[in-house]
């Protein structure tokens, strides 16, 4: 590595030191007792992006929240890895609310109102593509092109929202606890803000299940 690298990485652990001591003056038993296990409330669905950072913006502490992040913060049919993270989150860890948080700004967004060919990323935007072609009369009567990709970034989480009641998980639970529930935020980078969208939660699951209901049993 070279000098700047060393030095980057260096700070990184003269960082974590400090962190350590910091925790450790205020309870010394702080890390004994996150060795133990963890029990979160919150399953937190976020995007990938380096200025979007999910305890920070929260202020959450280690153990506080489960996070799953990835390009435009998208919960998949057929993405493994989010499925198995609310599989996990809610079957296991059994949270009590689940937030997909977006943000404005976002370049997967940005990417998938484009028109052009990005390769491997074509199948991931292809899925905020669909969310643009269901409400495509709404978006494309909105003259302004900022206002335009705000509104796709909110329409993006209400769907991923969604997209976390259709899974068996989330209907076995929410039948048997009437839990979690399910928020839709945007972070506002702009001004720092979280927004909460207000999302239908009751509305969109009685919606959802004339639709998608898994037939799940107790």
């Amino acid at each position: 590595m070279n000098g700047q690298q060393d030095s980057f990485f260096k700070q990184v652990f003269d960082n974590n030191r400090k962190w350590v001591a910091g925790k450790l003056a205020v309870n010394p038993a702080y890390f004994e007792q996150l060795a133990q296990g963890q029990n979160p409330e919150i399953l937190f669905v976020g995007c990938s992006d380096s200025r979007v950072t999910a305890e920070e913006l929260m202020g959450a502490n280690p153990g506080e929240m489960f996070v799953h992040r990835n390009i435009s913060n998208i919960v998949g049919s057929a993405d493994l890895n989010a499925l198995s993270v609310v599989e996990y989150a809610i079957g296991t860890l059994k949270v009590k609310h689940v937030v997909v948080c977006g943000h404005y700004g976002c370049g997967g967004v940005k990417a998938a109102m484009q028109a052009q060919d990005l390769g491997l990323l074509n199948p991931w935007l292809r899925q905020i593509r669909d969310v643009y072609r269901l409400h495509k009369a709404e978006l494309t009567a909105i003259t302004d092109g900022q206002e335009r990709y705000d509104r796709l970034v909110e329409l993006n989480v209400e769907e991923q929202c969604i997209n976390v009641i259709k899974t068996a998980v989330f209907q076995r639970a929410y039948l048997r606890d009437g839990l979690p529930t399910v928020h839709g935020w945007v972070f506002d980078m702009r001004t720092g803000e979280l927004v909460d969208l207000n999302f239908d939660f009751v509305a969109k699951l009685e919606e959802v299940r004339q639709i998608y209901d898994l037939g799940t049993s107790l």
